[in-house]
């Protein structure tokens, strides 16, 4: 079961959607792990601080790859290339977006998990 959340950045609302196909697609189309990928950026990212944060160029690359899956999983209609679909937007803060988009990411973990236990549960496991 996917999750959904919209995100205004720079004026624009945003849909972004976290579903169990998500780490496949990302690993397809940018060949690396998004768990390891997401565990990175929160080091990163630290408390949020800019000022505090360590990170670097293939850091944001990752955020923005990140972003664009989630938001191309929920329109399809989302230009075809993160590059592309960045730039309707002025300015896109990886201090305001990727908390929500670790919040969703948990949703969904968490949705999965409480279905497979339903499962279990029903199957008499």
């Amino acid at each position: 079961m996917a999750v959904t959340k919209t995100i205004n950045i720079d004026g624009i609302d945003t849909t972004f959607r976290a579903s169990a196909a998500i780490p496949r697609i990302y690993r397809i189309k940018f060949g690396r792990d998004i768990y390891k990928d997401l565990r990175s950026l929160e080091k990163s990212v630290g408390d949020g601080n800019e000022e505090n944060s360590n990170l670097d160029m293939f850091s944001l690359e990752m955020f923005e790859d990140l972003a664009w899956v989630m938001a191309k999983h929920a329109d399809p209609s989302v230009p075809d290339s993160p590059d592309e679909w960045l730039e309707q937007y002025n300015t896109f803060s990886i201090y305001q977006v990727l908390p929500q988009l670790i919040e969703l990411w948990g949703l969904n973990t968490q949705t999965q998990a409480e279905s497979k236990q339903n499962f279990r549960k029903a199957a008499g496991r």
